[in-house]
């Protein structure tokens, strides 16, 4: 098994950057007192003070029956070991240094062990052994001041850097440089006035070279010595099989150390609140957290920047509705105080019969959402997402250009330690039947997975409907409560009370079921036992998006396109669920601010506070550092132990999920509530220095992952983004009263205008047609008896042949609003289209940068060969001439 996980070992990827300013890291995460931070140094290098520390891996250390001194001297000794072998060399002193190092080992833990310690020993002592003789040096730190952890410092040489960063074809910039052309005339005149404006957004890094001055880039070879390569740390997530070792208990945490010399000038320029104005220094990022974790802070910069236009726009419609609400004529006419309209009761029994000129503060704050401008925002949103969508994908483009990464490839993935453990176990059963080997898993062998897949899913869906249903059901009886109630405030505030309190306890249950859904999708993940650790993650994002979606929406979905439409011919069998005059559209605003400003507010932004510090101090008390803290506080923590205390990076997928929720919220029913990009913008400004801070100060240092784009998530856009439109083409024609009022402006006012609207669309209910059971207790209610009310829908009069009947006008209005979603379907889809055709995905500058480098590099690499064969000539030649001379003298 140790053979089959050392075959899954790489090393070396990724280029970080040590060159910029020093300071103190420990102040920044507050864990140190001002006096200790002259120590903040110590453990960034090996005890020679010259091989730095690159990667970390901890283990459990029991605690030995001597004392301090009989530790200190067993430690001295191991370390002498260490610096023995190593400068007799990595191969040549391999096995003398397992050896010596083994002893100490052995009296150290010897009898404290039990057997499944010793067996966990004894791995880390084979998977140690294996790394020493890839080349890597390794230093080991038992005396600790957190007792109970071990620490194994590792140091990649220089000639292993070199090595894996040729086996890897790692494109590194050489020696020669050439100027990128500017762009002439009133372009770049324009682009300089543009350049000076925007000069005080940008952060005050330090640029080491002209930004029209670039290096060409190549892939390194130790034999090419015109490279110019830095000498930084070049370093890999180190082991395939390393997260097999820690969920085995063999290491308890694996992590490259913080640079102390890089965090200042990120926590200054970019962690920092005060900085919220100023452009991200992606580049800085980049190289200190690798090109993955670049792209996402990247994205996410794109993504507030271009919800800006989206906020000004969406802010214009909604100050337009404020400005035209009093001259709406159909919340005229229900605010009128001539309007004498008797409205039938909202729900059996308890209800009783109320005016409609009640229902004026409804109305007009509808309006504020629902007016003439709410399609062309519609619009506007489905053309902006398209254009989100290029924007990026352009500067995506430039990013790989910038960074060196057009022609670069993933490299193939080694298979999980779990799939190959599944396919060893598979193949000792068939080994007993015949000899054939096996080398991979079926779809016969992941079926049960997949039904249990399905199964779960289904049922985890099912429970998101129940739970909408409870709410359901909750309004119906808070309703019929709060209809009894002696007091005239509370029976008055009924819709608002029922609507607000029910928004609440969906986004309680949504932040609840938002946790158990994400674990529920990790081990249904699990379960299907993907090849590979790109597999595994897309499965774990794809299931993770479609149960937290259907989580977040599906309340949404019921008020936009469900609720009100149950109003049978006998009106009151389901008349609890019809919305109040003005459509559910205000209702589904409601809903939709109450649910998206909570999650940005409590699970975006206090949970991301909270919880990683609610572990850091678990973990501290763990430790037992807890009871002891003024006294530790007092002594001096090396940089690998400040480490250990900060929160493991648990990957980018949570950030992205918070952040394709989010953008549902934004484009999805964005019709309902014109000012979702404008709160989106504003918790964005926040979440990037949030983000920023968080993986500053907060989490270890994350392994840097090389990568050209964003992967999955860029799909999961797109597919959103298409979505939205069909939805808010629904949104527009069946929640909004968009549609009824056009027809009846159109066909049948008889005048052209508005005046009448409201009552075009009540219905006559005769209330001696109630069923049994379903009157209202309270017939007097306004002051005397009503013998007809009215109602929203399209149906026949009780004195017609067809008395309840859905009338003529009710199917008019239907086809023209389904007529109307096609309409807009297919002109927005094809204006996304059009966007998507006319911006090219390469920038013309970086397509034409491209093409001159490979030119470049072709010519320097000629003229370098040139020179090599007229140097190898000369030399020549004089060996010619020598031996000429000599036989004349």
């Amino acid at each position: 098994r140790i053979n089959k996980y050392l075959q899954a070992i790489s090393s070396i990827l990724t280029t970080y950057s040590t060159c910029l300013s020093p300071c103190s890291f420990c102040q920044l995460l507050k864990a140190l007192t001002p006096e200790e931070n002259t120590h903040c140094q110590n453990g960034l290098f090996f005890q020679d003070g010259q091989r730095r520390v690159d990667y970390v891996l901890t283990y459990p250390v029991k605690k030995p029956g001597g004392g301090r001194s009989s530790r200190q001297s067993v430690q001295l000794l191991a370390e002498n070991a260490v610096a023995c072998s190593l400068r007799r060399g990595p191969h040549n002193g391999g096995e003398d240094l397992r050896h010596h190092q083994s002893l100490p080992m052995a009296d150290l833990e010897g009898g404290a062990l039990n057997g499944h310690e010793d067996h966990k020993a004894f791995r880390r002592e084979e998977f140690e052994g294996k790394l020493r003789d890839m080349g890597l040096e390794l230093e080991k730190e038992e005396v600790t001041k957190i007792p109970g952890v071990g620490f194994v410092k590792i140091h990649a040489p220089w000639n292993v850097l070199c090595r894996e960063a040729e086996f890897m074809k790692l494109k590194m910039p050489t020696k020669k440089v050439y100027e990128v052309k500017q762009s002439s005339g009133i372009v770049e005149k324009i682009s300089s006035l543009v350049s000076k404006v925007l000069e005080p957004l940008h952060p005050q890094v330090e640029e080491h070279q002209p930004k029209n001055i670039k290096h060409l880039s190549h892939t390194f070879s130790r034999e090419k010595q015109h490279f110019s390569v830095q000498t930084c740390a070049i370093l890999k997530k180190i082991w395939k099989c390393i997260t097999s070792l820690l969920g085995s208990g063999v290491y308890t945490a694996a992590y490259p150390l913080h640079d102390v010399s890089s965090i200042h000038l990120l926590y200054e320029e970019w962690a920092n609140y005060s900085v919220f104005y100023k452009y991200q220094p992606i580049g800085l990022v980049r190289k200190y957290f690798g090109e993955k974790i670049g792209l996402y802070f990247a994205w996410l910069g794109l993504y507030t920047q271009m919800l800006i236009p989206a906020s000004v726009v969406g802010v214009i419609v909604f100050l337009y509705g404020c400005a035209t609400v009093d001259d709406n004529i159909p919340s005229m006419e229900i605010c009128h105080p001539k309007n004498n309209i008797t409205m039938c009761p909202l729900c059996d029994r308890v209800c009783s019969y109320w005016k409609l000129s009640t229902a004026c503060g409804t109305a007009r704050a509808s309006h504020l959402f629902d007016n003439p401008t709410t399609v062309f925002f519609s619009i506007f949103m489905a053309l902006w997402a398209a254009m989100f969508m290029e924007h990026w994908k352009r500067r995506q483009m430039r990013l790989n250009y910038e960074w060196d990464l057009t022609g670069f490839e993933e490299e193939e993935d080694h298979p999980r330690a779990e799939y190959e453990f599944k396919v060893m176990q598979k193949s000792l059963r068939k080994d007993k039947k015949s000899h054939h080997k096996v080398s991979t898993l079926t779809c016969r062998d992941r079926l049960p997975a997949y039904m249990a897949n399905i199964v779960m899913m289904l049922l985890m869906i099912g429970v998101t409907f129940a739970i909408v249903f409870g709410v359901i059901l909750y309004r119906i009886s808070t309703k019929a409560a709060l209809h009894m109630s002696s007091s005239s405030i509370t029976r008055n505030h009924v819709q608002l009370t029922v609507k607000t309190t029910a928004a609440i306890i969906n986004l309680v249950v949504i932040l609840i079921l938002d946790e158990v859904y994400g674990a529920v999708a990790r081990w249904l993940t699990v379960l299907e036992i993907p090849k590979t650790d790109k597999s595994f993650e897309e499965r774990l994002i794809f299931k993770t998006f479609i149960l937290k979606f259907f989580n977040a929406f599906t309340p949404i979905i019921y008020i936009a396109f469900f609720r009100g439409r149950l109003v049978t011919s006998h009106l009151m069998l389901f008349c609890f669920r019809s919305c109040a005059h003005g459509g559910c559209l205000m209702e589904l605003c409601i809903q939709l601010s109450i649910t998206m400003l909570g999650k940005q507010l409590i699970q975006n932004n206090l949970f991301e506070i909270g919880i990683p510090k609610l572990k850091k101090l678990i973990r501290f008390i763990r430790s037992k550092q807890g009871a002891f803290q003024e006294e530790e506080r007092q002594k001096k923590l090396q940089r690998y132990e400040t480490d250990h205390f900060l929160e493991p990076f648990a990957g980018l997928t949570p950030e992205y999920m918070e952040m394709i929720i989010q953008f549902g919220f934004v484009t999805l029913f964005v019709a309902s509530f014109p000012l979702a990009p404008l709160f989106a913008l504003l918790n964005n400004i926040i979440e990037i220095r949030l983000d920023a801070k968080k993986f500053v100060t907060e989490l270890r240092r994350p392994v840097a992952a090389r990568a050209k784009d964003i992967g999955i998530w860029y799909n999961i856009l797109k597919g959103v983004a298409k979505v939205a439109v069909i939805i808010n083409a629904f949104v527009i024609s069946f929640t909004s009263d968009f549609i009824p009022r056009m027809v009846y402006q159109y066909t049948y006012s008889p005048d052209g205008s508005m005046h009448g609207f409201v009552n075009h669309t009540l219905s006559y209910f005769n209330v001696s047609h109630f069923q049994e059971g379903k009157e209202t207790l309270d017939p007097l209610h306004l002051g005397y008896p009503v013998e007809i009310c009215r109602y929203k829908d399209y149906r026949e009069p009780p004195w017609s042949a067809t008395p309840y009947e859905i009338s003529k006008e009710f199917w008019t209005v239907l086809a023209v609003r389904l007529a109307f979603v096609i309409v807009f379907q297919n002109i927005v889809m094809l204006m996304s289209d059009i966007v998507d055709w006319l911006i090219p995905d390469i920038p013309k500058d970086i397509s034409l940068q491209i093409h001159k480098e490979k030119i470049l590099l072709v010519d320097h690499f000629m003229k370098e060969e040139q020179r090599k064969i007229h140097i190898l000539e000369s030399r020549v030649s004089t060996a010619h001439t020598l031996p000429n001379l000599c036989s004349i003298c």
